[in-house]
């Protein structure tokens, strides 16, 4: 195997399915941050799971506890993210721990997942499979990050849902103008 195959392949030798945001807050219809076709990347999950055995990781977006920078007006203009009695929001939802109750969690304050958490995860793995919520934010924000870190990235169109359709295309068509590095599939 070349070197750059072999580099490609991760250190475990296989992509890693990161799972991003299947949270109540972009689940339930009356959250501000609903995701409409939600469901939809549910019931895709099982699938992509099956292919990638012992490989995948889920993450969850939590608000910090002081916002800095342009956090700052970013929660000025979404105030109930930082309201404790919202907190049940943030949960994974239960078709997803009831699927992998035993996978791990990457838990961070931004909308990119890309960072040292989840290749400590995953061992250092440069190759990760992308699926979630929403695409035209948590999703790109972790393409992005991690395509300019130098990781291949491969985002499942079919099983990644954004706040609306056109915002999903929008997304997925901004991704696909950087490959090779990101594959949408």
């Amino acid at each position: 195997m070349s070197a750059d195959r072999a580099d490609r392949a991760g250190s475990r030798g296989e992509p890693w399915l990161v799972v991003v945001d299947l949270q109540h807050v972009f689940a339930d219809a009356d959250s501000p941050w609903h995701v409409p076709d939600f469901p939809a990347v549910v019931d895709r999950l099982g699938g992509l799971v099956a292919q990638h055995p012992g490989r995948v990781v889920l993450t969850r977006f939590v608000p910090p506890v002081a916002p800095q920078g342009s956090w700052t007006d970013y929660y000025r203009t979404w105030p109930f993210a930082l309201d404790p009695a919202h907190e049940a929001l943030w949960r994974l939802v239960p078709e997803v721990t009831a699927l992998l109750p035993d996978v791990p969690v990457v838990t961070r304050p931004t909308m990119g997942k890309w960072g040292e958490e989840l290749l400590a995860v995953t061992g250092g793995a440069r190759h990760l499979v992308l699926c979630g919520v929403a695409t035209d934010c948590c999703i790109l924000s972790t393409a992005l990050a991690a395509a300019d870190a130098g990781a291949w990235v491969r985002v499942e169109s079919t099983a990644c849902a954004g706040g609306t359709a056109a915002d999903h295309e929008r997304a997925l068509a901004a991704m696909a103008a950087y490959a090779p590095q990101i594959e949408v599939v």
